[in-house]
């Protein structure tokens, strides 16, 4: 068969014309195994590995890295789409101004946390902030202009993450393209808070600051089971701007026996006709990734992911961007071998593209 697949960007090897989609991954290839060049490919998958805020558990920021080695493992054949893999999948290399605001962001990021975000009155503290919320702001651009890039070039943009701080410049890009664009987000938490510990950036304000900043019509909201009272008012005050359905719902459906195939089409049917998906890991059962940021008991399961992008594809809406974020290979990554967090990681990357290409055929 000949197909296209990917290339890191770095790789100067020309594009192989025969590529076999059932042969083990070669060392030297791109994600998925993959082999094709970043102006063939469809696709573009932009790395953002900075977790700076993180607040419990660090180490998403080496989720980008280990879900490129974890899906040299991923067959490309799948059940309900068929071969997304023929569209080409490129992955850009890491921007290494963001790896390095990482590492100088959560240095000064750590002694803010420390203090619980109480900094008023503490001039090394207050310094701290203000540098790690300026480093925040620079990360913010750095990926603006690299999705406005493939945005405009045609791509399909899918920025993995790092912490899920990371995609506020991508949907930024997005909504400056497709000004009618709706926001579907999977996570266990509503990130919604402002500012949380001082921080403006905070992996926990993403969506309050794609609220407050942003001409965003209509968010989605999935999953929704660790929220504060603030994010619960802001969710009752937004008029239908905000549209959550907690996990409590989702839970109580299935126990009641209730149709979960009307519950997914009436929240899809919320969104407008171009989506932009944005993928927290925690979304999920806690034992799927189970070194994750900020774990929460509840969540869906694999089945009930795969359900709900199915019923994306059949609600005929058009996925624009997608990013997926707080993949953490766990305490125990070695840059080499493969975490559980990643295998999953690497999987729902790849279902999430073939996904999104199937919205757009």
């Amino acid at each position: 068969m000949v197909a296209r697949g990917i290339l890191r960007a770095h790789d100067p090897r020309p594009v192989t014309t025969n590529f076999d989609p059932n042969a083990a991954a070669s060392p030297s290839s791109g994600i998925f195994g993959l082999n094709s060049t970043l102006d063939e490919a469809a696709v573009q998958v932009l790395p953002v590995p900075f977790d700076a805020t993180a607040s419990y558990r660090k180490g998403a920021w080496k989720g980008p890295d280990a879900i490129f080695r974890a899906s040299k493992q991923v067959d490309l054949f799948d059940l309900a789409t068929g071969r997304p893999y023929e569209a080409g999948i490129a992955m850009l290399d890491a921007d290494p101004g963001v790896q390095k605001r990482n590492r100088e962001a959560s240095k000064l990021a750590d002694r803010v946390i420390a203090a619980g975000g109480v900094v008023t009155g503490k001039p090394p503290l207050e310094k701290a902030l203000a540098e790690v919320n300026a480093l925040g702001a620079e990360v913010n651009q750095r990926v603006y202009r690299a999705a406005k890039s493939a945005l405009e070039s045609g791509k399909l943009l899918a920025l993995v993450g790092g912490d899920h701080s990371t995609p506020f410049g991508a949907i930024r890009a997005a909504l400056e393209r497709y000004p009618k664009l709706g926001v579907l987000h999977f996570d266990a938490h509503a990130d919604l808070r402002v500012a949380y510990e001082g921080f403006e950036w905070s992996h926990a304000s993403i969506m309050e600051n794609v609220l407050r900043r942003l001409p965003l019509a209509k968010l989605v909201q999935v999953g929704i089971r660790d929220f504060c009272e603030d994010e619960f008012d802001l969710i009752r005050a937004s008029k239908g701007r905000v549209a959550t359905l907690f996990d409590r719902d989702w839970q109580n459906a299935k126990l009641e026996g209730r149709d979960l195939k009307r519950v997914v089409r009436e929240h899809l049917a919320k969104l407008p006709r171009d989506v932009y998906v944005s993928f927290d890991i925690d979304a999920l059962d806690p034992t799927l990734c189970p070194n994750t940021g900020t774990p929460v008991p509840g969540g869906l399961s694999w089945g009930e992911t795969m359900f709900w992008l199915d019923e994306l594809v059949r609600a005929k809406k058009r996925v624009v961007a997608l990013d997926l974020n707080e993949v953490n290979p766990g305490p125990d990554d070695d840059g080499e071998s493969d975490s559980f967090d990643a295998m999953v990681g690497a999987r729902l990357l790849y279902r999430m593209i073939a996904t999104a290409l199937a919205t757009r055929r």
